[in-house]
């Protein structure tokens, strides 16, 4: 087939060659401009965007909307294998990373491809950890060696706590952790006398906001899901509180504070929404 025929190929089960080809097509002399251009770094933070796009696809349950937003996540690992592809000190291409991949899987499964055996979920994890220790040879390394470098500091803390959490490094009982979040609350009370721009401030609210993903953790609830969640909360409160005070024609700038938290605790109750 060539790329012509490729680039117009409607066959099913070829239409990941066919993405494969157009792209290639779009990075190549007469292609596209703006795709020629490009680079790794120009185009890293589609990645992260179409990744959380995807996630509130996910989060919505809206089926079609995720085949979208997953199919823009695609693009970004295909554009980013072109441009590797076309790079003599990178020397792979798409091909090369499913064969990585591939390979990963099978040595990471060795209870599904080789003769192993695990008794549950926990145990995969468990021989997936010490698999992947062995393969990049930190087992003599430190124990926490990039666990979770790159991630969003709320998500790179739950990662932490949990591989900690593995070797015993942890709080016997739910109440030790709620215990630590007050004592934590009451030092973050004690610098409200200091300046903003004291360092003991941001310290100790990132000592409370890192203890209280450590109970999202043994309470396995994703922090940042959680954190998701409040968020929609509110803005659904806050929009039900502006229109409330808009129907007693007031606006958001001309509103006291009591005459918000009046109506803020009205919407709480449920009285309007």
């Amino acid at each position: 087939m060539t790329d012509d025929e490729m680039i117009n190929c409607r066959v099913p089960e070829r239409q990941l060659e066919r993405a494969i080809a157009i792209m290639h097509r779009l990075r190549a002399p007469g292609g596209c401009p703006w795709d020629a251009e490009q680079t790794h770094d120009s185009i890293v933070s589609n990645l992260i965007e179409e990744c959380y796009e995807s996630i509130d696809a996910i989060r919505a349950r809206d089926w079609a909307h995720l085949r979208e937003e997953l199919g823009d996540v695609l693009l970004q690992v295909l554009f980013h294998a072109e441009m590797a592809q076309e790079n003599p000190d990178a020397g792979f291409g798409i091909n090369e990373i499913a064969c990585e991949l591939s390979d990963k899987l099978v040595r990471r499964h060795p209870h599904v491809f080789a003769a192993a055996q695990v008794a549950d979920a926990e145990g995969v994890v468990s021989q997936w950890d010490q698999i992947k220790r062995r393969e990049h040879d930190i087992e003599d390394k430190p124990y926490l060696q990039d666990c979770g470098k790159g991630l969003p500091s709320l998500l790179r803390a739950w990662k932490m706590t949990k591989k900690v959490a593995k070797v015993g490094f942890d709080w016997p009982e739910h109440a030790g952790v709620v215990d630590k979040i007050r004592e934590e609350t009451d030092e973050v009370a004690e610098t409200l006398s200091l300046p903003d721009s004291d360092p003991r401030v941001q310290e100790e609210l990132g000592d409370l906001l890192f203890t209280v993903v450590n109970l999202c953790r043994r309470r396995k609830v994703d922090p940042e899901l959680a954190l998701d969640a409040a968020n929609r909360k509110f803005e659904r409160r806050f929009n039900a509180l502006e229109a409330l005070l808009k129907a007693r024609g007031i606006g958001l700038k001309e509103a006291t504070a009591e005459q918000m938290e009046e109506a803020w605790q009205q919407v709480k109750a449920g009285k309007e929404c």
